[in-house]
């Protein structure tokens, strides 16, 4: 076992922050691609976004009402109404087409273009229409109540930046000034590769010494909300012919493979990796997620994370997560929210080593669930987050306020969010 390379990484396993550092130092950004606007939500620009007309492109009333000349309003008031006759009507879509003279008006909606002829737009409330004419009892300015050309967006104007993930209300930009694409880092590719001969499809009931797969759920929803792309998988053997040929995809940007990553009998997917690439680390000092591997193979980022559930789960955030979001042109921070929280007992840990402790909060306190039984994938649903707890400390005191990353994306936890 000596020169077995499994063997090698746990010797003396590596910081945390030293692989986080070979990441940071090793993945960028993937390559720009067109997308269309209606796919385009969640994606991350890589070209600035130049508009290339006027929004609006025309003057446009701001309200309910009638367009007409406002020095024609001049005196208007309660006791003295002015009297315009009503030529007509714009409505959006639908421009008036003819010419205001002198004395008429127009009906007129919001958003409606307003006629050259007119240069004011007077409130509904304040009018009162009789007979074809339009009764006005309050005088209006000129260029009151109407939106100007580009008043929104000009024409040559820079309205979105390489680097911006686009939000709903960026898309809707984007479908004003006429995009109908855009160029957006391309989605990273995950490949899943679920190893055990113990493992029965997720949806299957557990029987006998089986178990039905549930990482593969797990991950697949992690990857979604990072912004990669989960390509079909199927359930492999422990047969290590089959382990490879599933490890080397050339289609992969990131290959997850869940199981099989430690130093057991039936643990090939380390030597499997050195033989494909790099098996870059091995072995790092964390709690849980310790046998956790991470390589590359080609241009392929690998990461063997542990069929523990729990030590799956810790392994993709710290490590697999932060590289999707940076392939995907994403920022790699921890996506999660956060909490300042008293803890509810001391957490105790090793100096020298990170750990993913799980917590309930219950009463405004964070009660630590189970930091050992990485098996024991319900504590992650009882927990309502988790709290890293550095290499540099041996715990976290009774009372202490911690931050703990929140699992829910609503506003449901008790605490102080952050």
């Amino acid at each position: 076992m000596r020169d077995d390379v499994r063997m090698r990484g746990f010797a003396e396993r590596v910081d945390v922050e030293v692989v986080d550092r070979f990441l940071a130092n090793h993945v960028r950004a993937l390559d720009g691609q067109a997308v269309s606007l209606l796919e385009s939500h969640g994606r991350v620009l890589t070209e600035d976004v130049i508009s290339k007309t006027d929004v609006p492109g025309f003057r446009r009333s701001a309200m309910d009402g009638y367009a007409l000349r406002g020095e024609e309003s001049f005196g208007a008031s309660a006791y003295d109404a002015i009297r315009l006759k009503i030529v007509g009507l714009s409505l959006p879509g639908a421009p008036y087409e003819g010419v205001l003279e002198k004395g008429d008006a127009i009906r007129i909606m919001t958003g409606a273009p307003v006629p050259d002829s007119a240069d004011a737009v007077i409130k509904a409330e304040v009018c009162e229409e009789i007979d074809g004419e339009v009764l006005i009892s309050e005088a209006v300015a000129p260029q009151k109540n109407i939106g100007a050309i580009g008043e929104d967006i000009k024409r040559s104007e820079s309205v979105l930046f390489a680097g911006r993930r686009l939000r709903p209300q960026d898309v809707g930009l984007l479908a004003s000034i006429g995009c109908a694409s855009v160029t957006c880092v391309r989605r990273p590719r995950i490949r899943l590769v679920v190893t055990g001969d113990e493992l029965l499809p997720a949806g299957s009931t557990p029987t006998g010494s089986q178990i039905v797969d549930s990482n593969s759920v797990v991950l697949r929803g992690l990857v979604a909300r990072d912004g990669g792309q989960a390509m079909p998988f199927e359930i492999i053997p422990d047969i290590p012919e089959r382990i490879r040929e599933a490890m080397d995809d050339t289609d992969a940007d990131v290959v997850l493979v869940s199981g099989g990553t430690s130093v057991g009998q039936e643990d090939h997917a380390p030597r499997l990796l050195s033989e494909l690439g790099e098996l870059d680390f091995h072995g790092i000092s964390m709690r849980p997620s310790s046998p956790t591997g991470i390589g590359r193979i080609g241009s392929s980022f690998v990461f063997l994370l542990p069929g523990n559930p729990v030590s799956c789960l810790a392994a993709y955030e710290f490590f697999a997560g932060p590289t999707i979001r940076r392939l995907g042109g994403r920022n790699p921070d921890w996506p999660h929210r956060r909490a300042l929280v008293p803890l509810a007992r001391k957490i105790v840990s090793e100096v020298g080593r990170t750990d993913y402790v799980r917590v309930a909060i219950e009463q405004g306190r964070a009660h630590p669930l189970a930091t050992s039984g990485a098996s024991i994938l319900s504590s992650t649903v009882r927990a309502a987050g988790a709290v890293i707890v550095p290499r540099e400390l041996e715990g976290m005191g009774e009372g202490e306020r911690v931050s703990v990353l929140l699992y829910d994306e609503e506003a449901t936890a008790e605490g102080t969010e952050i």
